[in-house]
């Protein structure tokens, strides 16, 4: 009898980065408001001030006849010609995003059909087997994706998964707002795989929490800080400072709970995929956790960056940093087999994930 198990393992990645570079200079006509008064600073002080605290340079926005679904559905093709399958023996796809589409100088967000519909009939897939759904789940959608893959490959009801994280942010911040200068447009895509195993491979532990009752407020939708722009849209609005000290104080405990599950190490850990939002912030984050293991410093080439030239694109930043490390894309950077990685995010909710993956 045999002792093997289906794990998920990932099987092909792709990305979709856009070409248009936005820098910090592009802001040098905004007019940024706090608290409904126009902030007097000099503007070119307050875009130096924001990257020093983010670490963010630049951010990328997609073209203006572009969607959200047409990139995620690049970056699915690729992550499909990764793997070397053919895609009709996709069981599922699950499209990871917040917004839906937005047309470029409009407001109004587009989720009917789901965008994962949207991406089956780009990518041609005629099998009807293969199920299409979005989630919304914030910045930690993907992840939170990959879970529900891994779910579904551990049931047996599926052998491969496809799962996107792709956003336009460009399309739904508020130009008046500074924290407008963090986001950015992306995709990424992941096909995960089963694999019958009798030692644990790919994902092997993960952990989730919801964080609604004080915090669900730190993210979300509002008005323009501009009093004078009355056209009733709604833009993304966030409680940096405060949301700063939720995710440092919290999301170290979600990874550590993984960790623990996982009956590994924090030494084992060779790699963390954390959401690129604030490069000062993820830093903070990975102190916290160290400590939580008694531990005062954190290993060096232990964490890859991408958010000083690509921004925050929420769900797409881990499926995308994924693609451009396991690609060699991101300087000493790389991972090897047997080794331990962990990914992890935080975002909107305020839902924070973690899953313990071996490569």
């Amino acid at each position: 009898m045999s002792n093997k198990q289906l794990f998920s393992v990932i099987a092909g990645t792709g990305c979709f980065i856009p070409e248009n570079i936005i820098s910090g200079e592009s802001f040098l006509s905004s007019i940024f408001y706090e608290n409904g008064a126009i902030i007097e600073k000099n503007i070119a002080e307050i875009i130096s001030k924001f990257s020093e605290i983010t670490e963010i340079m630049e951010r990328r926005y997609i073209d203006s006849d572009m969607l959200n679904s047409n990139i995620a559905a690049i970056a699915a093709q690729r992550a499909i010609d990764d793997a070397g399958i053919d895609k009709e023996t996709i069981d599922h796809i699950i499209f990871c995003h917040n917004f839906g589409d937005i047309e470029q100088g409009s407001n109004r967000m587009d989720m009917l059909p789901a965008l994962a519909v949207k991406v089956k009939q780009q990518l041609e897939i005629s099998n009807p087997d293969c199920v299409a759904y979005d989630l919304i789940f914030g910045c930690p959608g993907w992840v939170q994706g990959s879970i529900q893959a891994n779910y579904l490959i551990q049931s047996g009801d599926a052998k491969r998964v496809l799962v996107i994280g792709a956003e336009t942010l460009s399309r739904i911040v508020d130009p008046h707002d500074r924290d407008s200068m963090i986001f950015s447009d992306g995709a990424g895509a992941v096909v995960f795989e089963a694999a019958a195993s009798e030692t644990p491979t790919g994902i092997i532990a993960h952990k989730t929490g919801t964080y609604a009752g004080n915090w669900a407020s730190l993210l979300v939708m509002g008005p323009s800080g501009n009093p004078t722009v009355t056209d009733g849209n709604t833009y993304l609005k966030m409680n940096g400072r405060k949301l700063y000290e939720f995710a440092v104080l919290h999301v170290p405990q979600v990874v550590r709970a993984a960790i623990d599950k996982a009956g590994i190490s924090i030494t084992d850990i060779k790699t963390v995929f954390i959401h690129q939002a604030n490069g000062k912030m993820d830093n903070a984050i990975m102190k916290r956790l160290f400590k939580l293991y008694d531990m005062d410093t954190v290993p060096e080439n232990l964490v890859p960056m991408t958010i000083s030239w690509l921004g925050n694109s929420s769900v797409a930043t881990i499926p995308t940093l994924l693609d451009l490390v396991l690609k060699g894309q991101v300087e000493g950077y790389q991972v090897k087999k047997g080794e331990y990685a962990v990914f992890t995010s935080v975002g909107a909710g305020m839902h924070i994930n973690a899953f313990v993956y071996k490569f």
